[in-house]
């Protein structure tokens, strides 16, 4: 079969580690770099690829089957609907946008022109995850209750020389939040109502550091979510998960999903249950459920591929990126103003 040709556009940080999967994935090629950067010039260089500086002139010299958009929150649905326009499936980083509106207006035109829009939440695509919702949907825990998560862990000060990270628009909850809500979501389903409290009283900066959060699932299932850059601890998917190189491992878990006749740890998916009757007087026993890894993001781009040349469904549509970001907006209200907010 043909490769799928699959421009990236973007090529800071993650849009880096995105062009250097797709040039290694046998089923891909790398068709463009697009990023008007001399820093985007030299990922382009160093990988092989032809390089542009905007869209336009890429679709002038060639149109990929698909392309990747990792430029800056607020450019994603500018990118988006130029993809849109031009009839090319696109992956767009999380957050989709960085306004509801204009993210209900890229995914609507999207679907109204049948271009197949993803949003790059890409956790949905780690094994260890994939696993755990087979654990879930399975019915193995019975009827699931509650889940816990945490993210702790301490930014450094350096981390906030920047800006931007002091201000409204950063802060954990957005740029961190996102991730564990869109899993929480894919794990258990819609949620429906928010309370949340934020806190700034460590750095004082204009955007919260700590927040405490409670949410309500459509099924009934309540969960409870902590995030904090400024507590020094394991507990975080980066810190337990080693998904990410760059952060030290811990033998830890993030998430806890508790059931009527067993619980889930994540990421270590150990199954705790009584093995004959379910009591606080009896033993429990722990089963640790084995599964393969792989880097979620080169998963994601075979998915991408398979959307493509085959019409699978996404896994994380642009509009499964939208509710998530409708849920992260609801907390930041519920946050500013101490009131329960219901989604719609």
């Amino acid at each position: 079969m043909t490769p799928v040709k699959l421009a990236v556009i973007g090529a800071g940080l993650i849009g880096r580690r995105h062009a250097e999967h797709v040039a290694a994935e046998s089923r891909a090629v790398l068709s463009a770099v697009v990023d008007p950067t001399t820093a985007g010039r030299a990922v382009a260089a160093a990988l092989g690829a032809p390089w542009f500086p905007s869209f336009a002139e890429m679709l002038a010299a060639d149109q990929p089957d698909g392309v990747i958009i990792a430029t800056p929150n607020q450019l994603h649905v500018r990118n988006g609907l130029e993809a849109v326009e031009a009839g090319i499936p696109a992956i767009v980083e999380k957050p989709l946008a960085d306004d509801l509106a204009e993210g209900e207006r890229l995914v609507a035109a999207a679907e109204k022109a049948g271009v197949p829009l993803l949003t790059g939440h890409h956790r949905r695509y780690n094994p260890m995850i994939r696993k755990a919702k087979e654990i879930v949907d399975s019915g193995r825990l019975g009827r699931v209750l509650a889940l816990s998560g945490h993210f702790w862990l301490m930014k450094p000060d350096d981390y906030f020389e920047a800006d931007w990270r002091r201000e409204k628009g950063a802060g954990p909850i957005l740029l961190n939040l996102i991730h564990d809500v869109d899993l929480f979501r894919y794990l258990c389903g819609e949620v429906v109502s928010v309370q949340a409290h934020a806190s700034n009283a460590v750095r004082s900066h204009a955007v919260e550091e700590t927040a405490a959060i409670l949410l309500r699932f459509a099924n009934g299932v309540l969960g409870t979510v902590t995030v904090s850059d400024s507590i020094v601890a394991p507990w975080s998917w980066e810190m337990t998960t080693g998904e990410n190189p760059v952060y030290p491992q811990q033998d830890q878990s993030c998430y806890q999903i508790g059931g009527t006749h067993g619980s889930l740890t994540i990421p270590q998916l150990e199954i705790w249950s009584n093995p004959v009757k379910r009591s606080w007087w009896e033993p429990l026993v722990r089963e640790r459920v084995p599964v393969v890894q792989e880097d979620p993001l080169r998963v994601q781009i075979r998915h991408f591929c398979d959307v493509i040349r085959k019409g699978v469904t996404p896994i994380a549509s642009g509009r499964e990126g939208l509710n998530t970001l409708k849920v992260i907006a609801a907390v930041q209200r519920s946050a500013e103003t101490g009131a329960m907010v219901e989604l719609g």
